[in-house]
């Protein structure tokens, strides 16, 4: 399969703006770290986007220094980023997440 676009639903751009604001008031400059980081695992689906498991329907990417996930769709040449969520949240909270998207 060839990814020739990667795109991030606009739900999942407040994820990542949720995530920043949450890490900067944390520590400075943690917040564009988290940001960095998350959108290194987001371009990485251009070579991986599929070989994840699939969790509450979706593929599910597992942020690699974050406990964060990057939940996405496959169509037949993209990749549609439906959320990206905080792990530490309770699993019933994510899973209502996620089946609110899929509406």
């Amino acid at each position: 399969m060839s990814i020739r676009e990667i795109r991030v639903l606009s739900e999942a751009a407040d994820d990542l703006d949720l995530g920043r604001a949450f890490y900067e008031n944390q520590e400075p400059c943690l917040g564009a770290y988290f940001w960095d980081s998350l959108l290194a695992d987001i371009e990485s689906l251009v070579v991986y986007a599929g070989v994840h498991n699939r969790v509450e329907g979706y593929h599910r990417l597992l942020a690699k220094r974050f406990p964060y996930a990057v939940y996405y769709q496959l169509g037949a040449d993209v990749v549609d980023v439906i959320a990206v969520l905080p792990l530490r949240r309770d699993p019933t909270w994510l899973a209502g997440v996620l089946h609110e998207r899929s509406a």
